[in-house]
This record gives C-alpha cells, sequence and structure tokens, in this order.
C-alpha cells in the first residue's frame, strides 16, 4: 500500500514516527487539545493556536487538503503525513476515517514536552529525506 502513496504526500512519517504521533493524538483527544477534519485544523492555522498539523496520505483526491501544508508552512506549524485515514481517525476517538487533525496549544498543558519530541523528529524526517519544501509539487 505504501508505494501507492501520493508523492505530493511529503513529508510522510515512518513507521516508528507514525506510532508516536498516533500516541500524541491519542493523548491530546483526552485533553481536548485536538481538532479534527480539514476545515476545523484551517481554522486553527488561521487562528493561531496550531502546535502541529497531522494529515492522511491516503486521502482521495489528496488535493482537498493541500492547502493546509502551504498554510501551515506561511505560520510556521510543523505538519505531517501518516500513512492511513483510518488510523487517523481511530486516534482521533471518532469511528469515521480522519483526513486531518491538528494538535492545539494550550498553557498549562501536559503535552508540551511530547509536542516538542515530535517537532524535532519531524525537522530530522525532513532532513533525511533531503526534500525541504512542498511548493514544488503543488503547481
Amino acid at each position: 500500500m505504501e508505494s501507492a502513496v501520493n508523492p505530493k504526500a511529503y513529508p510522510l512519517a515512518d513507521a516508528q514516527l507514525t506510532i508516536g504521533i498516533i500516541d500524541i493524538i491519542q493523548q491530546a483527544a483526552n485533553y481536548k487539545q485536538l481538532k479534527k477534519g480539514a476545515n476545523e485544523a484551517t481554522k486553527t492555522l488561521n487562528r493561531g493556536i496550531s502546535e502541529f498539523v497531522v494529515m492522511a496520505a491516503d486521502t482521495e483526491p489528496l488535493e482537498i487538503l493541500l492547502h493546509l501544508p502551504l498554510l501551515a508552512e506561511d505560520k510556521n506549524v510543523p505538519y505531517v503525513f501518516v500513512p492511513s485515514k483510518q488510523a487517523l481517525g481511530r486516534a482521533c476517538g471518532v469511528t469515521r476515517p480522519v483526513i486531518a487533525c491538528s494538535v492545539t496549544s494550550n498553557e498549562g498543558s501536559q503535552l508540551k514536552q511530547q509536542i516538542q519530541g515530535l517537532k524535532v523528529l519531524r525537522v530530522r524526517l525532513v532532513a533525511m529525506t533531503g526534500r525541504d519544501e512542498t511548493r514544488r509539487f503543488l503547481k
């Protein structure tokens, strides 16, 4: 299935990073620091309360959420793709597939440390693949 992933879904998390992302999303859902769906993720980015954006690489068509990487880059918010929208939905605590979600900021959050660690891992992922921007894929 991974061979069928759209090359526009960049950066795509590997298996280990995906597990870490899913874990943080589950915790964010428990702490009410999670917005589910492309529209709500867009709103959090526009309002400046987003810490991290996660999108599903198996979204069909993928173009319905490719505005999020551009917006996230403009707002300096890290983003990453995970392979499965079904797994993302389960992590968000819903039975339906979720194509995008946003972990929101909170002053006294216990997730702050984990989100910082995830941001570092995301930077390493981008550095390992050698591609440093998505804009050339969106033309």
